[in-house]
């Protein structure tokens, strides 16, 4: 598993999800996007914040800057579930599967299991 991202705290995630999802945002329209948003200058300075991690870039757009994610949001997943697998789990894949089979949303289809089992068959089939 890659090394995990430096930590984000809550509304720097929200702002990362908000760039995954549009692609790249203004400090403005990262502030219309936000629940309960904090002033402009605290969006600034937390995209700013973001920019020193090394999550974000901006380029300038006449007065605006333009932000958008530094890695893929496919790399930034795989990364933030790695952390949550080392964390919370000891760095154990095995418990992190049985916690979300054990989840008590909607149950698995034969589909989705016979796919898994694929999933784990080609994983010993390659040593991993």
């Amino acid at each position: 598993m890659p090394e995990p991202l430096p930590t984000l705290s809550r509304r720097e995630r929200q702002i990362m999800d908000l760039l995954f999802q549009r692609g790249r945002a203004s400090v403005a329209e990262v502030l219309d996007g936000l629940p309960d948003p904090p002033s402009y200058s605290a969006v600034r300075a937390l995209l700013r914040t973001l920019e020193e991690k090394g999550h974000v870039t901006h380029v300038e757009d006449g007065r605006a800057y333009i932000y958008k994610p530094t890695v893929a949001r496919e790399q930034a997943r795989h990364s933030a579930l790695a952390h949550l697998v080392k964390t919370f789990f000891g760095g154990s894949t095995e418990q992190a599967v049985a916690a979300l089979l054990d989840l008590n949303g909607p149950k698995l289809g034969n589909a989705e299991l016979d796919r898994l089992s694929r999933m784990v068959q080609n994983a010993k089939h390659e040593g991993r």
